[in-house]
């Protein structure tokens, strides 16, 4: 499986699903595409740099492909087989706060599945990916990390009757459609919110016609027959306002929508042979653009933001600038695939990895590249078969050799899956008080001077609430009024407003906690033997580690009733080395 015509290497590049490393930093770009067969249930792995096969994968039928937000998973949908298979990427970014560390593996079928009738809405949002199975009308969720650890704990969400239906994971809340009482074989009606409980939360969102759905920036975008909805999560649920249609616009609707990434805003389908970029910010939300030929494909360009492209029945690749709302080129790549037939035939997808661009040609059986800077041809890849749903995942980073690196850069995967919360019952090992021996600064005037803030706009850019939210979160978290703890032998010294409470304490064993997305902790606890009597009778120590090892820092539960601290999950005090200082600790803390 290789490239015809002189190709050269991919530059450095933005990762188009992954942080990337900075630039003086980055010391390797890798890029994978995953390729899905039209007939034949297998899915392809090629190095996008030289056209290389790297594996392939045989499913029980032909699937669609999804790539997670993180890029470590590509989701493989197989509406016929009656069932979702996670492929890791063997790609993944260990995000050090001020560079990318790249850690590169073979890429791997993971031995997890989630099945039920007719598979076909994929959304991933977050971390977390939500099914819906049309057969069912039932949305099942798992967590990406669950998956990979093998265990996942899924989360199942009922709907009123099979449909046609998709469903978007927002926390804890679910956002899923409502389908026609009168008939459910019809597109759905709107959409409804369930919190946590599974109840609906809040008023339902009319939506008739609902088909296609997108994230661009903060903002999600569900595309109805009256216009789009768009959807914005705060920390009292999602907020829900409709956007109707211009009066500008032809007759027509939206059923598929691409959400930006780089600048915000939503490109759709409209009609047969146009497209309509929409920027719900702007007085004139809706941009309408006619194509030369009824359209057949679309994508949006992750890496140079004010490109998208789609391609046509022509066989022409057309490059748009977002920004004016124009084709600004064109590029003749196969012969003309007609619109005319099933919706499902075979016919090209676009996907773009790094500096390329990559259009699948299933009757060819090839792949046809792109140099996305200058828009011409950069050869072939010839793959058989019928190449057709394509994805391309990849990232830019540091590549760390040696055993001495790779401990220093806590690439252990054991390790990373016990930080995560993830581990078996007989890796967990008694530990003493030298595991935290020290002097310990609480990190809360930290937050609530500001000096956090990066961390929780870091955090903001990769999680579900702003960084407004998250701050309010550690408040409760990090609050204490303890601002010291020192450790010597069996001793604990509290200072509170500079004032020592010192009292000896001996082990009383651990306790296992299992927490609402699956992930667990141990809590490892001491019972004071003597000391003053205001200090307290347990302290429970939660650091992440499940075995003896010096802590990096931990959070401590203090109080004189043992089982009432283990139902303590809101507030845990968090204490770092006294001696690191404030940019130390932000630094940490990025890296996390």
């Amino acid at each position: 499986m290789t490239r015809m015509g002189v190709v050269p290497a991919l530059a450095v590049a933005m990762a188009v699903v992954m942080a990337p490393a900075s630039a003086e930093e980055s010391g390797k770009s890798v890029w994978r595409l995953f390729v899905g067969d039209h007939a034949e249930p297998i899915v392809r792995v090629i190095d996008a740099a030289d056209g290389d096969a790297i594996g392939s994968f045989t499913l029980k039928a032909p699937a669609a492909l999804h790539a997670s937000g993180s890029g470590r998973t590509v989701y493989a949908a197989q509406r016929d087989g009656n069932i979702v298979q996670a492929i890791d990427t063997g790609i993944e970014i260990d995000d050090h706060g001020d560079h990318g560390d790249l850690e590169i593996t073979v890429p791997a079928l993971l031995n997890v599945s989630v099945e039920g009738e007719r598979p076909v809405h994929i959304v991933d949002h977050h971390g977390q990916v939500a099914i819906f199975f049309d057969g069912e009308g039932v949305v099942r969720i798992a967590g990406e990390n669950d998956l990979h650890a093998g265990k996942p704990a899924l989360r199942e969400v009922k709907t009123p009757a099979p449909h046609h239906g998709v469903a978007i994971a927002l926390g804890e809340e679910v956002l899923v459609t409502i389908p026609d009482p009168a008939d459910p074989s019809n597109l759905p009606i709107g959409i409804r919110t369930l919190g946590p409980d599974g109840h609906p939360a809040g008023e339902d969102a009319p939506c008739p016609g609902l088909h296609g759905e997108a994230t661009s920036g903060n903002l999600i975008a569900i595309a109805c027959d009256t216009g789009l909805l768009i959807v914005q999560g705060g920390s009292s649920g999602p907020k829900i306002e409709h956007l109707a249609y211009a009066d500008s616009l032809p007759d027509g609707k939206v059923s598929t929508l691409l959400g930006g990434r780089g600048l915000q805003y939503f490109l759709g389908n409209f009609g047969a042979s146009a497209l309509v970029l929409v920027d719900p910010e702007d007085t004139d939300a809706f941009r309408y653009i006619e194509l030369p030929t009824r359209r057949v494909h679309f994508a949006v360009d992750p890496v140079r933001a004010k490109f998208a492209y789609v391609f046509t029945e022509d066989g022409k690749l057309n490059r748009i600038n977002v920004l004016s709302g124009k084709i600004a080129n064109s590029l003749k790549l196969t012969e003309p695939y007609s619109m005319d037939g099933h919706w499902s035939d075979p016919r090209p997808r676009i996907a773009v990895a790094g500096d390329e661009i990559f259009v699948t040609d299933p009757l060819k059986g090839v792949i046809h590249a792109v140099h996305a800077a200058e828009f011409t041809r950069a050869g072939e890849i010839a793959v058989g078969g019928k190449p057709f749903n394509i994805v391309a995942v990849g990232a830019s980073g540091m590549v760390h050799e040696g055993e001495e690196a790779r401990h220093e850069h806590a690439h252990d995967h054991a390790a990373d899956q016990i930080y995560k919360g993830y581990f078996e019952d007989d890796q967990i090992k008694h530990r003493t008080l030298a595991d935290w021996e020290g002097d310990w600064q609480s990190v809360y005037p930290y937050l609530q001077d500001g000096t956090l803030d990066p961390v929780m706009e870091k955090k903001a850019q990769n999680g579900d609430r702003t960084a407004a939210e998250y701050k309010a979160y550690y408040e409760t978290g990090y609050r204490t009024n303890v601002e010291r703890i020192t450790i010597d032998g069996d001793t604990l010294t509290f200072y509170e407003e500079g004032r020592p409470l010192k009292a000896r304490y001996a082990s009383d064993g651990y306790e296992i906690l299992t927490y609402k997305k699956g992930n667990r902790g141990v809590r490892f606890i001491f019972k004071k033997a003597d000391g003053d009597p205001g200090a307290p009778q347990y302290i429970q120590f939660s650091d992440h580690k499940i075995a003896p090892g010096a802590a990096g820092h931990y959070h401590l539960y203090w109080g004189d009733d043992r089982a009432g601290l283990l139902e303590e999950l809101t507030n845990w005090p968090t204490y770092y080395p006294a001696d690191l200082s404030v940019e130390q600790i932000v630094d940490e803390m990025l890296a996390h």
